[in-house]
């Protein structure tokens, strides 16, 4: 695994589409019980090098219900984003994940990764990837139906403070996803 994370540490397949340069963002152990797959970092996460370090973080953290010493914890949970690095600004916030990095490092990641419970599809992208067969259908549905996705995923929308108004039309969200997601949570992390 070291020398896998030292290869990803080194990458450069898409350097000249970094408008900040290199610095991809993650946090894996062989050991890992949970793996979140989120977008990309922000500005914020590419500056401090801390997989969801900023708002979204707080807010996927209380979401699942995980205090800080164990969301760190790569040994109970991977931090693996669709994007290692961040993929810099357009007009309405940031820019898609990058499509070089899934494909590249991620079949290379998972497989090392034998002790893994559940996995968290966090926002679009992610789902999109791995959901194929499904990528007709829109978040919502996604997760309204999360249960469909389960054992192996749990589909949840990203929880960028921009996904405000979507939490405030959708109230079934806090009522009955996310005590469903605390419970399979703390399971995976038995």
């Amino acid at each position: 695994m070291e020398s896998l994370l030292n290869e990803i540490s080194a990458c450069t397949s898409c350097v000249p589409h970094l408008t900040l340069g290199p610095n991809p963002v993650l946090s894996v152990s062989k050991e890992s019980k949970i793996i979140i797959i989120g977008q990309a970092p922000g500005a914020v996460v590419h500056k401090s090098g801390i997989p969801w370090e900023d708002k979204s973080g707080d807010t996927l953290r209380a979401w699942m219900g995980i205090e800080w010493k164990r969301f760190y914890n790569p040994k109970e949970v991977a931090l693996i984003p669709m994007g290692f690095c961040y993929p810099g600004k357009e007009k309405s916030g940031d820019l898609p994940p990058r499509k070089e990095c899934a494909p590249q490092w991620h079949p290379l990641l998972l497989s090392q990764l034998k002790n893994v419970k559940l996995i968290l599809l966090v926002g679009k992208y992610a789902q999109d990837y791995y959901l194929q067969e499904d990528v007709k259908k829109i978040l919502t549905e996604r997760v309204k139906n999360h249960s469909d996705y389960l054992p192996k995923f749990f589909v949840l929308p990203h929880p960028s403070p921009r996904n405000n108004i979507w939490q405030a039309r959708n109230v079934w969200f806090k009522k009955d996803v996310l005590p469903h997601l605390k419970f399979c949570i703390a399971e995976a992390l038995l």
